[in-house]
């Protein structure tokens, strides 16, 4: 199933805003580069243990 990510915002607040939630996760896990938000919600998958569906839910909702 294809899900869409659609980041509102500036991502430097978002990238705040997850790191206070998940502590674990670092700078280099929350690189996002334009187009390529598909590596950071592997990233982000990998390292929170939680399905796609679950991490663009959780990043559009930011």
């Amino acid at each position: 199933m294809n899900y869409r990510l659609r980041l509102r915002g500036d991502w430097d607040q978002l990238k705040g805003k997850l790191q206070q939630a998940y502590t674990q996760l670092t700078d280099e896990d929350l690189t996002y580069v334009e187009g390529k938000g598909h590596e950071l919600v592997g990233r982000l998958q990998a390292k929170l243990g939680k399905r796609k569906r679950q991490i663009v839910k959780m990043l559009n909702a930011l």
